[in-house]
């Protein structure tokens, strides 16, 4: 849904940035071609959107992965900047008019251009920061405040034909509020994206959800780390179960919790299980397209249960009452052998 809103965004802009630099030609206003010129920046940012979100989807590879959802991230970061640059221009320009204000003056063709460009701009601002914070998207959450700013940047105009006929600083000073608001918000955007690139934690909610899951299974959890990747979450847990079952029920259990897991928390792609009591880890990711590492990550796990079954290479059989060990012979189980002095399996060191 995300792609094709992009797709919409980039679309809605190239149709507004062509009406516009077309009518200001016409009626040889440069306050509707100014406009126009602007939403040539809107197609810009909305095009880097699209590129993100396009990259984002590409399949887990040897090279990555994790996949490629941090392109997604890259991309808002990108548009965060520009809106950056947007509003320190916005407040620097309000600064030049403050100390030589003027009346603001605008035909009623060019009024009636930024009245609908308003109307547009605040349609695909809502949708684009909808499905930007329902489908985690910072590449959507930035553009569509970037389509926002232009609806606020015709307000200031229209507040400004009325206003400045009671106070020449009005638009000056309505400027710098909008601009001041942009930084603002561009920060934060901007906070965002970093965290995610810097692989900040899912927070509160979601450790909380996955420590509650865990609990219904009746498993205890010894340690739980998650991530944020992109519009993805990542968790790598670390669980104990009674050290009397087998490799097989261990890794029963752990797969069912993982299920679970990846069925219930929305956008939780990938789940790493650590089993304590058995040295066992099971992963298991989740791709949005293909089979990716989820397929690659079978051969790993098939040696990580021959390792711990005790028919991998090295080590010693030990008994776990007394210490008494030998060394460990390939195809040969250790609990297939029994301690001559406590009569007890022994166990893989």
């Amino acid at each position: 849904m995300k792609e094709r809103i992009a797709i919409i965004s980039v679309i809605v802009n190239l149709v507004l940035a062509i009406g516009k630099v077309l009518i200001g030609i016409i009626a040889n206003s440069s306050a509707i071609l100014a406009d126009g010129l602007h939403s040539g920046m809107d197609i810009f940012s909305s095009s880097i959107g699209y590129i993100g979100i396009r990259f984002s989807k590409k399949p887990a590879d040897k090279e990555h992965p994790y996949g490629h959802y941090k392109f997604e991230v890259l991309a808002g970061l990108i548009v965060t900047i520009i809106l950056l640059g947007t509003g320190i221009g916005i407040i620097y320009k309000s600064y030049n008019n403050f100390l030589n204000p003027s009346l603001v003056k605008v035909g009623y063709l060019a009024l009636g251009v930024m009245l609908l460009s308003a109307v547009v701009n605040e349609i695909m601002a809502r949708i684009k920061i909808y499905y930007g914070k329902k489908e985690s998207s910072i590449s959507l959450l930035s553009d569509g405040f970037h389509s926002r700013v232009d609806v606020y940047t015709s307000l200031v105009v229209l507040f400004g034909l009325v206003l400045t006929k009671y106070w020449v600083y009005a638009d000056s000073i309505l400027a710098l509020l909008i601009g001041l608001y942009i930084i603002k918000e561009s920060f934060s955007l901007g906070k965002k994206a970093t965290d995610s690139l810097l692989d900040v934690s899912a927070g509160n909610d979601i450790e909380k959800k996955i420590r509650s899951i865990v609990r219904e299974q009746n498993i205890e959890l010894s340690d739980l780390r998650t991530q944020k990747r992109g519009a993805i979450i990542t968790a790598n847990l670390e669980i104990e179960l009674p050290s009397k079952w087998s490799v097989e029920e261990a890794t029963k259990v752990s797969n069912k919790l993982r299920d679970k897991l990846i069925g219930d928390i929305e956008n939780l792609k990938y789940v790493a299980i650590q089993i304590k009591t058995h040295d066992v880890s099971t992963g298991f990711y989740k791709p949005m397209v293909g089979r990716g590492f989820g397929w690659q990550r079978k051969g790993k796990f098939r040696e990580e249960i021959k390792e711990a079954k005790g028919l991998g290479p090295g080590g010693f059989c030990v008994c776990p009452k007394c210490g008494y060990e030998i060394e460990h012979k390939r195809g040969i189980p250790c609990s297939s052998l029994k301690c001559p002095r406590c009569n007890v399996r022994l166990t893989r060191k």
